[in-house]
């Protein structure tokens, strides 16, 4: 195995990619009770054209099937749930899909073993049918339902849609009543078949574990499969510039709600994390909590909460998300922008970016206090091309001259979409 250690959280990660292709992450957590273990494939809601390693035809399937087979690996031959016999083993067992990967976990205290055999046993086993794969049909139909009348969703979807014309990820994850309606059993086990092969998936561990001892007891439930080649994920060209600037819908809300996104371009792995603290510090600098804006419409009663500042990204997209309430949204944006042309137009205070620095650094490395925060991380990371401790390392080459061209680059107005849900 390969070890990486991080002196700076006092981490180590031992890392494998096994015979079969799958690779294993081990962050052993010596004298903590939580076991903690996250699998799943390298595939999420926009992969959905590809060519198949066998295949030399181009395959399309229909939106939401990488969230329905999420959905469909619970479900066992003998007719047992998994969902149901991890329950009973007392352990947490979850499961979610994402724009670019789906997972697989569970936290245990006790029975870790015996949870890794029913947690290997229906990832590896897929059993779909005619009448299982109907029935499923009408659960997630309600999903999608639920979650068109769903201010929150539907505030931050339209503004995916605003700023991508091609990309998948203007698409709702669980796909819509009608594309799912398209889903069979073949279509499934086309899908899994390509995607589920262990060449294209990741195994996170974390706990009080030997690693080697974890590695062999991985490698025993492993089913033996030939191992595939390389996948070609096919994704339509998306133009730089957005698709329109606002939409505003009406929802039964007691408060408007916002988002205000920045489309950004995708950038090579070896920049991106510097980039992305880079974001989060300029980020909270204009909105955090600590900023003048917030603190001028907090006071004034225009706010009552914080807004959420995140940047998302994968290999494939990339833009900047802040999200939040407001009784006149309108009013809040006009102010934001004539704070962000304040910090573009002067020098960046940098007492004031030290300081912000050290707080984001503080709550990444809080991160390492939590064995689920740091498997999660750590896969989500492991599909974006990044290993998690480059994050650590990376601070200390954040700099004011560097951030303030990121200022100019990403936060353009020419990019900036206005998503608003208000009340009926």
């Amino acid at each position: 195995m390969q070890l990486i250690e991080n002196l700076k959280v006092k981490e180590k990660l031992y890392m494998e990619k096994l015979e079969s292709g799958l690779t294993i992450m081990i962050i052993p957590k010596p004298n903590t009770i939580k076991k903690y273990i996250i699998w799943g494939p390298n595939f999420g809601s926009i992969d959905n054209k590809f060519v198949a390693p066998t295949d030399t035809n181009e395959t399309s399937i229909p939106d939401g099937v990488a969230h329905f087979l999420e959905h469909k690996l619970f479900e066992q031959e003998n007719g047992t749930n998994s969902l149901d016999v991890l329950s009973a083993l007392g352990v947490e067992a979850n499961a979610y899909t994402t724009n670019d990967h789906t997972a697989y976990l569970f936290e245990a205290t006790d029975n870790f073993y015996e949870a890794l055999d029913e947690l290997m046993n229906y990832v590896q086993n897929p059993y779909f049918t005619d009448e299982n794969v109907e029935k499923e049909k009408g659960i997630i139909a309600q999903e999608i339902k639920m979650y068109d009348d769903e201010p929150g969703w539907q505030v931050y979807m339209n503004a995916m849609k605003l700023m991508y014309k091609n990309n998948p990820v203007n698409i709702d994850i669980a796909g819509s009543v009608e594309s799912i309606s398209n889903i069979n059993k073949d279509i499934l086990y086309k899908a899994y078949n390509t995607f589920y092969n262990l060449s294209n998936m990741t195994m996170v561990v974390c706990g009080d574990f030997e690693p080697e001892k974890i590695l062999q007891e991985i490698k025993n439930r492993i089913v033996k499969k030939d191992i595939q080649g390389s996948i070609k994920r096919i994704y339509e060209e998306e133009p730089e510039q957005i698709v329109e600037k606002e939409k505003i819908v009406k929802l039964e809300v007691q408060n408007p709600i916002f988002v205000i996104g920045f489309k950004d371009k995708v950038v090579e792995t070896q920049e991106i994390v510097k980039k992305h603290i880079t974001i989060q510090v300029l980020l909270n600098m204009i909105f955090g909590k600590s900023s003048k804006l917030y603190k001028r419409l907090y006071e004034s009663g225009q706010i009552m909460v914080q807004p959420e500042l995140y940047y998302e990204f994968s290999k494939q997209y990339a833009h900047v998300l802040i999200s939040g309430q407001a009784q006149n949204p309108q009013n809040v944006i006009k102010e934001f922008k004539t704070e962000l042309q304040n910090f573009k137009k002067c020098e960046l205070d940098k007492k004031y970016f030290e300081r912000i620095k050290k707080k984001i650094y503080g709550e990444h490395i809080s991160e390492y206090n939590d064995v689920g925060s740091i498997a999660r991380m750590f896969l989500s990371d492991s599909f974006k091309g990044i290993n998690s401790f480059d994050y650590l390392e990376e601070y200390n080459g954040v700099t004011v001259e560097y951030a303030k061209n990121i200022l100019e680059e990403v936060f353009d107005e020419n990019k900036m979409v206005v998503s608003i849900v208000e009340g009926k």
